[in-house]
């Protein structure tokens, strides 16, 4: 009975990270597929070669991402971004939405930010437990004014799903930074503590 037990579960441990993964590769492609509706009819794959090609359109996301970027890198394109940016920080509700999200992309892309760039230890929820959190920073604008003492920002993502979490602002003698790598840290999170780093 516990060799059966062994085996299911050795299965389930090697199916089970393959199908997720396999779906949300799936999620992915299709939603990026869906770039092909601005594309002429007369240009689509179905039109010019009879049949639909499944991830084309997520090639064609990569490319159109790829050549933006590429024209924005020169004066001319430079000159024609911070324009469109002009004009959408005139417009009342999308200018606040656009800002904010430029904000955090500008962070978590640039290489020269901070967000994610440390692993740390902190005590959390109460003193007597400890989590993993990421550091991001220190504490700007007027929050710094009301904080006595040398303050860091801190990302506290949650298991099985970090995308969702807790930004906390703690002192900075109570936050250990890690010898662990980002990734490592994120593998540990995501698996519940299973997945140990070494």
């Amino acid at each position: 009975m516990n060799t059966i037990r062994k085996y299911f579960l050795t299965g389930l441990l090697i199916l089970v990270p393959l199908a997720i993964t396999a779906w949300v590769l799936n999620i992915i492609i299709s939603t990026l597929d869906q770039s092909l509706l601005f594309v002429p009819e007369r240009w689509q794959p179905h039109t010019l070669i009879g049949f639909d090609i499944p991830g084309f359109g997520a090639i064609l996301t990569i490319v159109i991402v790829f050549v933006v970027g590429l024209l924005a890198n020169n004066l001319i394109g430079n000159y024609i971004v911070r324009l469109w940016e002009k004009l959408l920080h005139r417009i009342p509700v999308v200018s606040s939405l656009y800002g904010s999200v430029k904000q955090v992309s500008d962070t978590l892309f640039s290489s020269s930010g901070n967000a994610f760039r440390k692993a740390v230890l902190i005590p959390y929820p109460h003193a007597q437990s400890y989590t993993i959190a990421f550091l991001t920073g220190v504490p700007g604008g007027d929050v710094k004014n009301h904080l006595v003492g040398d303050y860091v920002s801190v990302y506290v993502p949650t298991t099985p799903n970090p995308t969702s979490g807790f930004f906390l602002m703690m002192a900075r003698e109570n936050v250990v930074e890690l010898d662990m790598t980002v990734d490592a840290a994120l593998k540990y999170i995501v698996s519940m503590g299973v997945v140990a780093p070494e």
